[in-house]
């Protein structure tokens, strides 16, 4: 394994997902940060500002073409992903891709073929499916300990849909609301536990706020082909958070505040089109609300109750790590700290360029959670079955 070579990062997009990869890349021996694309150039600015030997670009397509950079972040909004992934890929550039992939499975298909064809990886970064404990229940299950795989659920309550929102957020054509863009974690997390391979979708998406015009809730029950049955529940309303079921930690393991309920709901009241972008504006690289993301938290990171059933005991996330049922006994896993979703992104992205390992997350991954999203949409559409037919095992 080559395990000094420096793989130049760059970053298209710094909003909060580009800008949350940043403390990564300087943590990994393996990664500089090379450069960074943005169409603000404030923001751009305070990025040179604090990496002054980097390089800045006014488009993904500028990037892609410049010299000195091996792999891309692409973290722009849904609808141009393709477009910017293919434009890194033509220049023979590695990316990793924001979710969802897409939002069409032939737009994935294009990547896919395009990334195969240069001989180039392709990575979807669902950031939750990387984190440490998720990985730890999977290995949980696989180990057999507690028998075969039963069910498995994720049920996440937040303020999703009223935390400052660019238009194509909230436009499901888009790729915008809780199915897309949050459905695609947790679809990545219960694929990733129930071994990848789900048969049917039977879903009610819902839009509980005319005001914000996506989807806002969903309640999804998923097949595996073995059998196993899972639940993915979903509210973005800021109305009861999961965080109240006593992990007293927010989204990404950050501290939850149970007095501010309906706090980001409120916040938007008066705040007309143009307030609320500026409010977005705030939130991206180094403006004035954007999130400190070298700080440590002090529990995992926890995107909802995650309850994993196997014929002989129960598996559930706690804040230092793993709960587990069994017969006889209740017993608590550690799981050490500080290694979050996004170091682990990067730690398979340098093992599918610099060791040659296929990674888990590729591009067939990503659209096989694409699937599951359009499988969710249409279910509620027609309120039916829908079968899925590109699905994707996990390999350990």
């Amino acid at each position: 394994m080559d395990t000094d070579k420096i793989i130049n990062f760059g970053i298209v997009g710094l909003g909060t997902a580009g800008s949350a990869l940043v403390q990564p890349v300087l943590k990994n021996k393996n990664f500089r940060m090379a450069g960074a694309a943005d169409l603000d150039k404030e923001t751009l600015a305070r990025f040179k500002s604090d990496f002054p030997e980097a390089g800045i670009f006014d488009s993904a397509e500028a990037i892609a073409e410049a010299d000195g950079i091996d792999a891309l972040f692409i973290s722009t909004p849904t609808q141009f992903h393709t477009g910017h992934v293919l434009a890194a890929i033509n220049n023979g550039k590695h990316v990793v891709t924001e979710k969802p992939i897409a939002t069409n499975l032939d737009d994935a298909d294009a990547m896919i073929e395009a990334s195969e064809k240069a001989g180039v990886t392709l990575m979807v970064g669902h950031s939750f499916g990387y984190e440490t404990p998720i990985k730890a229940i999977r290995n949980t299950v696989n180990s057999g300990e507690l028998g075969p795989l039963r069910m498995l659920h994720n049920w996440y309550f937040t303020d999703w849909m009223y935390r400052p929102r660019n238009p194509e957020e909230l436009d499901t054509s888009l790729g915008g609301g809780v199915t897309f863009r949050q459905g695609s974690h947790q679809f990545d997390i219960i694929r990733l536990i129930g071994g990848g391979l789900v048969r049917s979708v039977r879903a009610m998406t819902a839009k509980f706020d005319v005001s914000r015009p996506a989807e806002g809730a969903h309640t999804v029950f998923l097949e595996f082909e073995n059998g196993a049955v899972a639940t993915a529940i979903y509210s973005g309303y800021d109305r009861f958070r999961s965080a109240e079921l006593g992990y007293n930690v927010g989204e990404g393991g950050l501290p939850f505040n149970l007095e501010k309920y309906g706090a980001a709901r409120n916040a938007l009241k008066n705040a007309n089109p143009e307030a609320e972008l500026e409010l977005k504006k705030s939130v991206r690289y180094g403006g004035s609300s954007s999130r400190n993301w070298g700080e440590v938290p002090d529990s995992h990171p926890f995107y909802g109750l995650t309850v994993v059933s196997c014929e002989n005991g129960d598996i559930r996330q706690s804040p230092d790590g793993l709960l587990v049922y069994s017969e006889n006994e209740k017993r608590e896993v550690a799981i050490p700290k500080g290694t979050s979703g996004r170091d682990n992104i990067l730690t398979e992205l340098k093992a599918a360029i610099l060791d040659k390992i296929p990674p888990l997350h590729d591009g067939r991954w990503g659209k096989a959670n694409l699937e599951v999203c359009l499988a969710a949409l249409e279910s509620s559409h027609k309120r039916k079955e829908i079968y899925l037919s590109h699905q994707k095992m996990v390999h350990d």
